[in-house]
C-alpha cells in the first residue's frame, strides 16, 4: 500500500481535523453510490477501499503514538527505551513490509520481547490474527508486567472471541480474559498451537 498520508493527500504533520476534512472529501468524491450504473463503478470501490485503509492507519497509529506519550508519563516503556524506534516508525507510518524486513533481520537469540509485540502489530495489520495473536501472547510470557504488551493482546484476545464465537476460549476452564502471569500466557500459546495444528496450519511454539 503507498504512504496513507500520499493516499489522502496530506502531510504527515497534518493535524487531525486536517485529515478528517481531506477522508471527508475524497469519501465524497469517490463513494460508490455516485457510480451506480458506472462502468468506472469498480475503480470508484477500490479507491474507497484505499482511502478508507489509509485513514485508518492514519488514525491508528497516532492513538499508538498518544497511548505511548501517556505511558512515558507514568513511567511505562512504551516506545521509552525501545530496542527498534525505527522499526516503530515503520509501522506507525503503514510501510508494514519495511518494517517486516527489518524485523525478519533479527537474529533468533535476539528477539525480546519488544520484537514479538512488533511482529505482532504488523501481522495484525495484515490480517494474520492468528500468528499476531501468539506473538502478542509471546511478548506478554516473556515482559507480563508490560502494560503495552498487555493491551494489544487483551484486544485481540477479544476479537478472537467475538469472530469465533469465543470457542477457542470455550475449551479452557474460566477463558481468558488478561494475560498478567507468565504461566497463563505460556499455556496461551501452546493451546493457539494446537488449535492450529487441528486446523491444518502448522505455527511452531517452542
Amino acid at each position: 500500500m503507498r504512504n496513507p498520508y500520499e493516499v489522502l493527500g496530506v502531510s504527515p504533520n497534518a493535524s487531525e481535523e486536517e485529515i478528517k476534512r481531506a477522508y471527508r472529501e475524497l469519501a465524497r468524491k469517490y463513494h460508490p453510490d455516485n457510480y451506480a450504473d458506472n462502468p468506472l463503478s469498480d475503480l470508484a470501490s477500490e479507491k474507497m477501499q484505499e482511502i478508507n485503509d489509509a485513514y485508518d492507519k492514519i488514525i491508528n497509529s497516532r492513538r499508538y503514538r498518544s497511548s505511548g506519550s501517556r505511558n512515558k508519563q507514568t513511567g511505562y516503556g512504551a516506545g521509552q527505551n525501545s530496542e527498534f524506534p525505527d522499526i516503530r516508525n515503520l509501522i506507525n507510518t503503514g510501510r508494514l513490509d519495511d518494517a517486516q524486513q527489518l524485523l525478519d533481520g533479527v537474529s533468533v537469540e535476539k528477539r525480546s520481547a519488544e520484537w514479538y509485540f512488533l511482529n505482532g502489530l504488523v501481522l495484525n495489520r495484515k490480517g494474520w490474527f492468528d500468528e499476531a495473536f501468539t506473538n502478542f501472547a509471546t511478548a506478554c510470557r516473556m515482559d507480563p508486567q508490560n502494560p503495552e504488551y498487555r493491551m494489544a493482546f487483551n484486544e485481540i484476545q477479544r476479537r478472537r472471541n467475538g469472530a469465533f464465537g469465543g470457542y477457542r476460549g470455550a475449551t479452557h476452564a474460566g477463558g481468558y480474559n488478561d494475560c498478567g502471569t507468565c504461566d497463563m500466557c505460556s499455556s496461551l500459546i501452546c493451546a493457539d498451537c494446537c488449535c492450529e495444528c487441528m486446523g491444518g496450519d502448522l505455527i511452531p511454539c517452542c
